[in-house]
């Protein structure tokens, strides 16, 4: 027994080993998923391919590639993990089971950094096909993680057990993260500090992994069947599955709060997967800012999930999860009144004119934040065609062209990717271009999402913001809350949106904390022992196919309206859940796993 600094009182080894898993694998989520893998992949794509390539006989480009494979391996773990399940519980496989599947992930995670030694053409590939195998490990071996929970404590210790598991999660992953920000800031975003990032996940997660093997021992069953072959595996996993499906009556309490899970999850995880691009595309924040809210919702939420379960102590955790899904819900109501101030200097607009008098022509050039969030120019679901615009207005551009793809980049402040920062300038001189050619340049954003302004010479102090500049607000079904907002809160006060953006991280980080951890202890309270892999390959299921759901509506509602009104359908679906929270029954939902139990156990 030991004292445990986050949880504060006495914890087993048993815990703290099963708590350990949650704070290795978190550096894949963190590092890996969100803040490393999304532009390196999408730097090496672009070096070999350009904007797309071709798939099938079909021009795909390579975040759709992306997002199809990892969805589709996700989705393939979620329709085998009940089977996999209804296995685990009748043999002492679930240790086994979650090994292999961490070696398969933690090393996939390893070899993400092998692209230098492999040719361009196969670099965004091998990095693909490895995170595929990565995201096919964590979520195979989440099923069996989760499946221990059960047999980790009694139902009254099951908050304290899952949220402190989810508090050393954020804890390691944050920690780590916060070392590859400050070598990759250090280090200018060098290409071997990115693979170092990257293998050093896989090595974090497979180290503290094994203090997870060295200290949870393998649930005992009893009544252990026989080893079977694939095939007798396979008809008696369908045969328990089919019955499983039949029991909706017998187990009606723990399939209600499936349901709803099933709508506050695909809610939560749209908002936590999809807030990155929100923040960058309709808010305008930098990939720095970025990652410093990323960190702060690391931090926050490791102490908040043990607060939830002090409180989920006093008034229950059925009542304490309500809680934090109703704030889920104002949180998405607080998302909505977000907005950058207005521009009201020549150096905040994106795209800058100035007259050089000594020469007497106009330096053109691009803000920082510009060139750090437009590294090419391609938004294919905007009516705007930005690569046909950059063409028609090359000569005025700051650009770059990369001779292997005919990719037309902003010119970097900083040097580029591969490291090469011979020749790489961040602004030109406008030689011979006529002031009436400016002024035609300056019409031609209305329909973009680009700013621009000029400053001195013969057209001093013209600018224009297009429709689609985040400062732009007035043309959307809900932007009287984000104009009222700014004019009688953000600007008043003089708060950016960099520092709106982390009250909103603030905010995510404090929920996070609370809603993951009791949403898994209230099913884990609820599932009979005897039966937890095969239950808790249901509430895999139900998560995957919800965060393949949530996002489509958040597609659609923008395609439909705007941003801000699928950030209002993700909260209906929030809301929704925590509703149908109210027909759970939780102690009834006790009772029946119990009598189950019992009858297995006879």
């Amino acid at each position: 027994m030991g004292e445990d600094a986050l949880e504060g009182k006495k914890t087993s080894m048993k815990i703290k080993g099963y708590a350990f898993y949650d704070w290795g694998k978190s550096a894949f989520e963190t590092s890996v998923t969100v803040a490393i893998l999304p532009f390196w992949y999408t730097f090496l794509f672009l070096e070999a391919n350009g904007l797309t390539t071709t798939v099938l006989s079909k021009s795909i480009s390579g975040d759709a590639i992306f997002s199809f494979s990892v969805s589709g391996a996700a989705l393939l773990v979620a329709i085998v993990s009940p089977s996999l399940g209804v296995i685990a519980d009748r043999r002492a496989i679930k240790m086994w089971w979650l090994k292999i599947l961490t070696y398969v992930g933690a090393g996939a995670t390893f070899l993400l950094c092998a692209t230098p030694f492999l040719p361009l053409d196969l670099k965004w590939v091998w990095l693909m096909v490895m995170f595929i195998l990565a995201n096919i490990g964590l979520n195979g071996a989440g099923v069996f993680y989760n499946a221990l929970l059960p047999h980790m404590g009694s139902d009254d210790e099951m908050d304290m057990i899952s949220n402190l598991a989810f508090a050393y999660g954020y804890l390691g992953g944050g920690i780590l993260l916060l070392v590859h920000i400050g070598m990759l800031v250090i280090f200018d975003y060098a290409e071997w500090v990115i693979n170092f990032a990257l293998a050093s996940s896989g090595v974090w997660w497979y180290a503290f992994a094994l203090l997870t093997f060295k200290h949870v021992p393998e649930p005992a069953i009893e009544n252990e069947m026989d080893s079977l072959g694939i095939l007798e595996s396979t008809k008696l996993a369908l045969r328990e599955i089919k019955k499983t499906l039949s029991e909706v009556s017998k187990f009606k309490t723990l399939f209600i709060y499936m349901l709803a899970y099933f709508f506050f999850i695909d809610g939560i995880n749209t908002v936590t997967a999809l807030g990155g691009v929100f923040g960058t595309v309709v808010l305008g924040i930098t990939p720095i800012s970025l990652m410093v809210t990323i960190l702060l919702i690391q931090f926050v939420a490791a102490p908040s999930a043990i607060a939830f379960t002090k409180l989920s102590e006093r008034i229950g955790t059925k009542r304490a999860l309500t809680i934090s899904l109703v704030g889920w819900v104002m949180l998405c109501f607080g998302a909505l009144a977000f907005a950058p101030l207005q521009m009201d200097s020549h150096e905040e607009y994106q795209i800058q004119f100035d007259w050089d008098e000594s020469s007497e022509v106009y330096i053109v050039k691009v803000d920082s934040d510009t060139s750090e969030i437009a590294q090419k120019l391609n938004y294919e679901d905007h009516e705007f065609n930005e690569q046909s615009w950059a063409d028609e207005w090359a000569h005025l551009l700051p650009l770059k062209v990369d001779d292997r793809s005919d990719t037309k980049r902003w010119l970097y402040f900083e040097q580029d990717m591969s490291g090469d920062d011979t020749d790489v300038p961040y602004e030109r001189s406008l030689v011979g271009v006529e002031s009436t050619e400016i002024l035609d340049f300056l019409e031609s954003l209305s329909e973009s999402r680009f700013s621009a302004s000029v400053n001195g010479g013969p057209i001093n102090a013209e600018e224009n913001v297009g429709i689609d500049h985040p400062t732009n607000l007035g043309d959307g079904v809900l932007d009287v809350i984000p104009e009222t907002a700014r004019d009688y809160v953000w600007e008043p006060l003089d708060i950016k949106v960099s520092w709106q953006f982390l009250i909103l991280g603030l905010a995510m980080g404090t929920l996070l904390g609370g809603s993951q951890g009791l949403a898994r202890s209230l099913f884990g309270q609820m599932v009979p022992e005897t039966r937890s892999a095969e239950f808790f390959g249901f509430f895999g299921f139900f998560g995957k196919v919800a965060a393949l759901i949530g996002p489509l509506l958040y597609g659609f509602m923008t395609v439909m309206f705007d941003s801000r009104v699928g950030i209002l359908a993700v909260s209906m679906l929030i809301l929704t859940g925590a509703l149908m929270m109210r027909l759970v029954d939780v102690e009834k939902g006790r009772e029946d796993a119990m009598m189950e139990d019992m009858g297995n156990r006879s």
